[in-house]
């Protein structure tokens, strides 16, 4: 994975992890361990979710840039369904709150957007491939005197 994926992905897992923390810190003094459980997991489904999702994305637009955007809209809804179907499969658990679980969910889901659309907006990535400097080596066109 080249350099300003891994940052990418860094500056987006990092500040969710921190909000998943924080909400299972909330979450167990609201709602007890079970809380803490139900962010807890949330925040990892997040976290594992859009990671590979990036991933995925970051490969496509190395081996078919056409289809990146394509690509890229397709990823989004597809998370956000399957972000969707866990909290309905886990709706009436009893293994964790299923609120904590569902709040904590939604709130790491918009860290995790917001913080990789800063780390794309601060990342220098080049839009144009330089010129090599192994290329021809430009002629002097001035007269020789």
């Amino acid at each position: 994975m080249p350099s300003n994926d891994v940052r990418t992905l860094l500056q987006a897992a990092v500040p969710t992890a921190v909000v998943g923390a924080v909400a299972a810190a909330v979450s167990a003094g609201v709602a007890g361990g079970k809380g803490a459980l139900g962010a807890a997991v949330a925040a990892i489904v997040v976290i594992l979710f859009m990671g590979i999702g990036l991933g995925v994305l970051q490969r496509t637009a190395r081996s078919l840039p056409h289809l990146f955007q394509a690509m890229g809209l397709m990823l989004y809804t597809a998370q956000l369904l399957l972000l969707f179907i866990f909290v309905a499969a886990f709706k009436n658990t009893t293994m964790f709150n299923p609120k904590a679980f569902a709040i904590t969910l939604v709130a790491t889901t918009l860290v995790w957007i917001g913080a990789q659309a800063r780390a794309h907006m601060k990342a220098k990535i080049l839009y144009v491939e330089p010129e090599s400097d192994k290329g021809k080596k430009p002629e002097n066109t001035g007269s020789k005197a």
